[in-house]
């Protein structure tokens, strides 16, 4: 693990970081009385050597040594729980960050990363290096400190058998390297098949209902399996490389009595070597094998753990939307102006030159072909990209110059495909204002043309909806997400086909509503029933990323062509319609 990493870790250990230097504190303690029972026994082995009979003192050493593994345990487990509770604080931290640093991202990088990605790393591979983090710092740690002093130790007594103890592990290394070759490269394939399996598990999941209902359950099973097997085989295909190189590594480097036993069996035969310094110096080498395997044991750990910390600090350092923590500059009014925008998906523009005025207290609506841009122009006023060129202002003031947290409150936002969080239906209405009483919510429900059939649901306002309302359908959902906006009290509300999922009974309804609750805001419309908006006070065509005509409804119907098209397409499509409830009637 790089030293980068290192700095990244300790930096999300917050005020908790402490913990790891105890930890490793700790840790050399404990190896300290790791150590010293080694040479204890070493002693003892001199003294059966020489002679001596000694019983008392046997046990004394034995005693000594017993007391010394019970401290080095003890250290052991305080250096262990000094790390986890460090490592619980950096994984709690990069989920934190993580998810305040979605918030500030333009929604269209969001999305690019896929719901299956962004889940893949926050939650399964931030939990994957905990392991890691909480026993690596510390048992490296100790075990670096036992094999040094043990090599000391060693050239202390002899530097010709401290040599010979150390000729296995050069090729050991060698090994270990061939094992790490390639490694970014394998990683990143089996963290690419990890994210596709993820992303189809996702679909095959969220698109249930259309896979039984055109008959796809085989194919989209297939696929499925073909993710799956393409994860496991990736990472098949890894272990199968890795293995060879990590069986050689971890039978070689252990092998130090290989070359220690004959070498110190040729230096006593010749009387350079005592017998007693022969046997102490084979309990050390045998004593090196532990530690050793424990340090390259975390090799392949450590370098997933910087690779995750890796995919982690990308999102971290994101291009975030250019928001000031504090205004610098303040709106007048909730007028709303467009001044040459453009805009567009990575190299594609979508928006060329855009101008449009949506004045205080006025119903607006952007109608247009399907693709014309309409959501795009509705999404940049909501703040969810930023313009590419040009400027959004509210109240003369540029929203690049209001913060994020001002600006949400003077804009409310529904899409056709709002999010409800699986909670009650009274915690998702109370997220338009966390500070609402239960009569506000009600009373918002009520007014958005909600209030029956929640009060007739399982628990009323207290049901359950689902994850991601999947207990209600799409137009109850639909108004819960309007009686959301509403209670927000925003001065700016963006309805962006907010009835497409609504019968035109409720749409009539929530239209009435909308008419009362917006008096005095600025209200801008994306509709695709073109009669709901006849009556806006301003009516905005977009065709091709562009403001082909701008007036009334019948301004509009007299002198635009293509509105008069769509116009007409609508009032056909709604007659043909009402020509079919009449023979089904």
């Amino acid at each position: 693990m790089q030293k980068e990493t290192f700095g990244q870790i300790f930096a999300f250990a917050g005020q908790k970081r402490a913990g790891y230097i105890r930890s490793v504190i700790f840790a050399v303690i404990g190896a300290v009385f790791q150590i010293l029972p080694f040479f204890v026994m070493a002693r003892v082995t001199g003294k059966l050597l020489g002679g001596n009979r000694d019983l008392v003192g046997y046990l004394t050493d034995c005693v000594v040594m017993a007391v010394l593994w019970l401290l080095r345990v003890m250290f052991h487990s305080l250096s262990t729980a000094q790390s986890h509770i460090a490592t619980f604080a950096v994984l709690g931290n990069i989920r934190k960050q993580g998810l305040e640093k979605l918030a500030r991202i333009p929604l269209g990088d969001v999305q690019a990363r896929g719901s299956g990605e962004l889940k893949n790393i926050l939650v399964e591979r931030v939990d994957s290096i905990e392991p890691t983090l909480a026993h690596a710092i510390p048992e490296m740690s100790s075990n670096a400190v036992v094999v040094f002093a043990t090599f000391v130790y060693l050239f202390v007594l002899d530097w010709r058998m401290a040599l010979a103890s150390l000729i296995t592990f050069p090729l050991g290394m060698v090994f270990f390297m061939l094992m790490m070759a390639g490694y970014n490269e394998n990683y990143a394939r089996t963290v690419k098949a990890t994210t596709d399996l993820n992303d189809t598990a996702v679909e095959y999941i969220g698109g249930i209902e259309v896979i039984k209902v055109f008959g796809k359950a085989k194919s989209s099973y297939e696929k499925f399996v073909s993710s799956a097997i393409e994860c496991a085989r990736s990472y098949i295909d890894w272990m199968n490389k890795s293995n060879f190189y990590f069986t050689f590594a971890m039978n070689i480097m252990p092998s130090t009595l290989l070359t220690v036993l004959p070498i110190g069996g040729i230096l006593m035969k010749n009387g350079t070597l005592s017998p007693e310094k022969f046997v102490i110096i084979v309990i050390l080498s045998m004593g090196l094998i532990t530690p050793i395997i424990g340090c390259m044991k975390f090799t392949d750990d450590l370098a997933k753990v910087g690779t995750v910390v890796s995919q982690v600090t990308d999102i971290l350092t994101a291009k975030e939307l250019p928001r000031p923590e504090t205004d610098t500059e303040t709106p007048k009014n909730s007028t709303i102006e467009l001044r040459d925008v453009h805009f567009g998906y990575n190299d594609t523009e979508g928006l060329h030159g855009v101008n449009l005025t949506f004045r205080e207290g006025t119903v607006n609506a952007l109608v247009g072909p399907s693709g014309s841009g309409k959501s795009t122009i509705a999404k940049l006023i909501a703040s969810f990209w930023d313009v590419n060129s040009g400027s959004i202002t509210i109240g003369g003031a540029d929203i690049r110059n209001i913060s994020a947290e001002h600006y949400n409150r003077l804009v409310a936002y529904v899409s056709q495909d709002n999010f409800l969080f699986s909670g009650t239906v009274r915690e998702n209405i109370r997220m338009g204002r966390p500070d609402a009483t239960d009569e506000e919510v009600e009373n918002a429900a009520r007014d958005c043309g909600c209030y029956d059939f929640i009060t007739e649901l399982e628990n009323g306002f207290d049901t359950v909806v689902g994850s991601g309302g999947g207990h209600l359908s799409g137009g109850e959902k639909q108004r819960i997400s309007i009686a959301r906006a509403m209670l927000k009290n925003a001065p700016v509300v963006i309805l962006d086909e907010a009835t497409a999922y609504t019968d035109p009974e409720n749409e009539a309804v929530i239209q009435e509503s909308v008419a009362k609750l917006v008096r005095g805001k600025t209200l801008i419309v994306i509709a695709h029933r073109l009669s709901t908006i006849v009556d806006a006070d301003m009516i905005a065509l977009v065709n091709g990323g562009k403001i082909e005509a701008v007036g009334t409804q019948s301004e509009l119907v007299e002198k635009c062509p293509l509105y008069r098209t769509l116009w007409n397409a609508h009032i056909s499509s709604r007659d043909s319609s009402d020509e079919g409830g009449d023979n089904n009637a």
